[in-house]
């Protein structure tokens, strides 16, 4: 398996998507904007075609359009109404883009679905240096605002009275959260990208309590779906996304099953 470089690149690739997926999911699922990441994930998949459309990088369509809606969505409000009702608007509108952008493209159907479901033969020794290289920078900033994204997302009442850099941590958490799905869409689709925003860390709550032991199992549910799930994609030709969305529920039903005997136990 390991002689094909594709599968050598893939398997790089899914140590740092696991990484950033495991930071951002933490924050994802504690600031409760899973909605927001799957909206993400379809305005990645707009810009993916808009990149395809101009015969530019897909990546590169991607993280225009994904940054700027953020940017958007992130000056429209704090309410939780306002947003939503902005969420849904690009979500619609983004999507209908694709749509129109990979019509008008001369490119097969077949490309598109790879933009959609993720292809582990899509991974070459440029993109593996441009994912790597992006997920440092991610990396690096995650680490330099931790303290002030962990107030931000699970001190939601401190945070409500101190509204001075509140707006401005919600905006650049918005802007990484693109970053990240603009990253990782190269391996496991622009739809299915949530899936490893999500699940990993909404199982690993069950499991730990502290936010440093939530993020390192969070990045081994992530590592474990990704890895395992190239695998199997390589052995059965199927895609990707499939396997790593199965062993992630799979992951989650575990954890579900857990915190039940725990409390049965108590």
């Amino acid at each position: 398996m390991f002689y094909y470089a594709f599968m050598r690149y893939a398997f790089t690739a899914g140590i740092f998507i696991a990484l950033i997926c495991g930071f951002m999911g933490v924050f994802v699922v504690a600031r409760q904007t899973s909605f927001f990441t799957h909206t993400l994930s379809e305005i990645g998949f707009s810009g993916a075609s808009f990149g395809v459309f101009l015969g530019i990088s897909p990546l590169l369509g991607m993280l225009l359009f994904t940054s700027t809606s953020a940017i958007l969505i992130g000056l429209s409000g704090e309410k939780l109404g306002r947003r939503e009702a902005s969420i849904s608007v690009f979500s619609g509108l983004f999507l209908g883009l694709g749509i129109l952008f990979l019509s008008l493209s001369t490119q097969q159907s077949s490309y598109a679905t790879s933009i959609l479901f993720g292809s582990i033969v899509g991974i070459d020794a440029s993109n593996l240096h441009t994912l790597i290289f992006l997920s440092i920078i991610l990396l690096i900033t995650i680490m330099l605002l931790f303290r002030r994204l962990a107030y931000n997302s699970f001190d939601g009442q401190g945070a409500e009275y101190n509204q001075r850099y509140n707006k401005l941590v919600s905006i650049i958490f918005l802007i990484l959260l693109a970053l990240t799905i603009s990253v990782t869409a190269q391996i496991v689709g622009s739809l299915l990208i949530f899936v490893l925003l999500t699940i990993p860390a909404s199982a690993a709550k069950y499991f730990v309590h502290s936010l440093g032991k939530m993020i390192a199992l969070t990045c081994a549910f992530a590592l474990l779906g990704v890895w395992l799930g190239l695998y199997l994609s390589y052995l059965t030709n199927w895609p990707v996304s499939f396997f790593i969305t199965a062993i992630e529920s799979v992951v989650y039903g575990v954890a579900i099953l857990y915190e039940k005997i725990q409390n049965a136990h108590k």
